[in-house]
C-alpha cells in the first residue's frame, strides 16, 4: 500500500501507488454529481461542442484542488504525527463517501426523457466560454472537491512519491476528469446510450463504494502494521 510498502525495487510500490490511486479517482467519477448534470444539461440544450466547455471549467477547477492538495502534503514530513493524522483522516474520508454510494445507490434521477435541443442565443465561442465559466464555479466551490483530493493526496504522499510521480498522479486526474466529462457530453445526445447508463448507474455506484470501502479500509490496515 502507498507509504507503507519496503520492496528493494521502488518501482513496484510506485505501480501500485498509481492503479490504487487511479482506480479511486475514477470510481470516484462515475457517481453522478453537481459537475455532471450540469454538463448534461448543457449538452442536452447547446449540444456537446458548448458543453466541452463546462468540461474544461470543471477539470482547471479540480486542476487548483490537486494542486493545492498536493502542495499541503509535501510540506509535511513523512514520520509526523500530522502526516499519519492526515492519512487516517483520508481514509476516513473514503469510507464516508464509498458508504454515501452504497446507500443512496438508484437515488440519482437521469432525465432521459427527452433529447430535443433548443437553438442556443449566445454565439458558440461567447456560449462555450460562458459553458466554461458555470463549470469551472460548479467544480470550485463544491467543497467535496477539496476534500477527496485532500484524502487522495494524503494517501499517496510518502516516501515513494516524489515530485515526479506526483506530477504524474496530477497530470493523469486532470485528464481522467477532463476526457470522462467530454466523453459524457458527447453520449448525452445519444438517448440509446443514456438510457442504458441510467438502468446500469445504480450497480456502478454499488461497485465504486464498496471499492473506495476496501481501499480505505486496506490502507487502513497497512498503517496499522507500520
Amino acid at each position: 500500500m502507498p507509504g507503507t510498502l519496503r520492496e528493494k525495487s521502488p518501482c513496484v510500490p510506485r505501480m501500485e501507488q498509481f492503479l490504487i490511486i487511479a482506480a479511486a479517482h475514477f470510481l470516484a467519477l462515475l457517481s453522478p454529481g453537481p459537475d455532471f448534470f450540469l454538463i448534461t444539461r448543457t449538452s442536452l440544450s447547446a449540444g456537446w461542442r458548448v458543453a466541452s466547455g463546462a468540461c474544461v471549467g470543471i477539470a482547471m477547477a479540480n486542476g487548483v484542488f490537486i494542486v493545492t492538495a498536493f502542495v499541503s502534503t509535501a510540506a509535511l514530513r513523512p514520520d509526523s504525527a500530522l502526516f499519519i493524522v492526515l492519512q487516517v483522516a483520508g481514509c476516513v474520508y473514503l469510507l464516508y463517501l464509498g458508504g454515501l454510494f452504497v446507500r443512496h445507490a438508484g437515488h440519482s434521477e437521469l432525465d432521459v426523457s427527452t433529447g430535443r435541443r433548443v437553438a442556443h442565443p449566445d454565439r458558440p465561442v461567447v456560449a462555450w466560454h460562458r459553458a466554461a465559466s458555470m463549470g469551472f464555479l460548479s467544480g470550485i466551490l463544491n467543497p467535496k472537491n477539496a476534500l477527496f483530493y485532500g484524502s487522495l493526496a494524503g494517501m499517496l504522499a510518502g516516501p515513494y512519491a516524489s515530485t515526479g510521480w506526483k506530477v504524474v498522479y496530477g497530470a493523469w486526474m486532470f485528464s481522467a476528469v477532463l476526457l470522462w466529462d467530454v466523453l459524457v457530453a458527447i453520449m448525452v445526445g445519444n438517448q440509446i446510450v443514456l438510457r442504458r447508463f441510467a438502468r446500469a448507474l445504480p450497480w456502478l455506484e454499488r461497485l465504486s463504494g464498496v471499492v473506495l470501502i476496501v481501499l480505505a479500509l486496506g490502507f487502513i490496515a497497512a498503517l496499522s502494521l507500520r
